[in-house]
C-alpha cells in the first residue's frame, strides 16, 4: 500500500488538500435551515395549529380515530400518545430541526418543525 503513496507528487498533494478544503467547507452549507421555531400541526391537511417552540405546552388534537396528543418541550416537539394501530408516529421521538415531521396517517395528524428558512427534501429539475 505504500508503494503508491510515493508516487505521488506534490501537485497530487496540493489537490487532495483543496478537495478536503471543499468538502469540509460544504458542510455549513448543507444545513441551513438553522434553529427550529414554530411546529406546525395538520388535521386532515388543514392547518389545526402553530406552536411556538420556545414556550413548553401540551395540545390534544381531536383525530377521527381518537385524541393524538402533541408535546412541547425545550424547543423540541413530539407525538406522545395516538390511537392509531402501529404507533409509528409516537416512534418517531422528539423532532427538533427544521424540517423534521412525524405523521400518524390513520388519525390524520401531522407535526411539522419549521424554522426561519424553508428546507428541501428533494431536489428536481
Amino acid at each position: 500500500m505504500i508503494g503508491w503513496v510515493a508516487l505521488l507528487k506534490r501537485g497530487d498533494w496540493l489537490l487532495i488538500g483543496l478537495g478536503l478544503a471543499c468538502v469540509v467547507a460544504s458542510f455549513p452549507l448543507a444545513w441551513q435551515a438553522g434553529v427550529a421555531d414554530k411546529a406546525v400541526v395538520r388535521l386532515a391537511g388543514e392547518l389545526y395549529s402553530e406552536l411556538d417552540l420556545r414556550h413548553d405546552r401540551r395540545l390534544d388534537v381531536p383525530g377521527p380515530l381518537g385524541v393524538t396528543t402533541v408535546l412541547v418541550d425545550r424547543r423540541r416537539v413530539r407525538i406522545a400518545a395516538d390511537p392509531s394501530p402501529r404507533q409509528y408516529c409516537v416512534r418517531q421521538g422528539w423532532l427538533a430541526r427544521p424540517g423534521e415531521v412525524a405523521i400518524c396517517a390513520p388519525n390524520q395528524v401531522s407535526v411539522e418543525v419549521q424554522g426561519a428558512r424553508r428546507t428541501y427534501d428533494s431536489l428536481a429539475y
